[in-house]
């Protein structure tokens, strides 16, 4: 049965039941990795295989909610904090430093690092998984972002694409390298990588 093909269970009890699914998934994805089996993802949420693959189609399509979900907790509300900032405040370099500061948070959780790290493990074999995390995760930043910098007078970013690559790689990308090696970085060294960060991108950036 393919994802096109197939009805999910619609309603507030089948809702109970596919969130329930969801958590025992992520749980048993970071305790048994990619190889956990739908069985033991069905009895740590309480319901039938059956029920299971009534919600999701293969195991990569439950691993995918597992992701979008845990991304959604993690960064859901800095994305929607962004719109706002950008829509009602005018200091880019605020809400930029602000992001950025959001971003880390969610992105340092332990859970989120330790899906990205099974991610990484998996892209190989299944793609799809590295997809899902950059659609949930950097993607949705990515939009918003460039509309603000490219309404800036005062800055001038002929190539958009390389240019938000460079701002992750200042505020972001420290975090989840470190992160890989089992070491984190204390927080004032933390919000010192940010704020340095975010003056050198819109130092770099700034029209002459």
């Amino acid at each position: 049965m393919t994802t096109t093909s197939r009805r999910a269970p619609s309603g507030e009890r089948a809702a109970r039941k596919r969130a329930a699914i969801v958590r025992a998934a992520q749980q048993q994805f970071l305790e048994r990795g990619f190889g956990a089996g739908m069985d033991h993802i069905a009895t740590e949420a309480g319901v039938s295989k059956v029920t299971v693959y009534n919600h999701f189609a293969s195991k990569e399509e439950l691993f995918t909610e597992v992701v979008t979900d845990a991304l959604e907790q993690a960064l859901g509300q800095t994305v929607y904090a962004l719109h706002e900032r950008l829509r009602t405040g005018d200091d880019l370099r605020d809400i930029l430093t602000a992001t950025a500061r959001k971003w880390v948070e969610g992105i340092a959780q332990p859970e989120v690092l330790a899906l990205r790290a099974l991610i990484t493990s998996e892209a190989r074999r299944f793609p799809e998984l590295g997809r899902a995390w950059r659609k949930q995760g950097p993607d949705r930043f990515a939009e918003p972002l460039a509309a603000a910098l490219s309404a800036r007078d005062d800055l001038d970013i002929p190539h958009m694409e390389l240019a938000i690559i460079q701002f992750y790689a200042l505020v972001l990308y420290p975090h989840i390298v470190h992160s890989a090696y089992g070491d984190r970085l204390d927080p004032q060294f933390t919000d010192d990588l940010i704020t340095t960060g975010v003056d050198m991108f819109l130092r770099y950036y700034q029209r002459h």
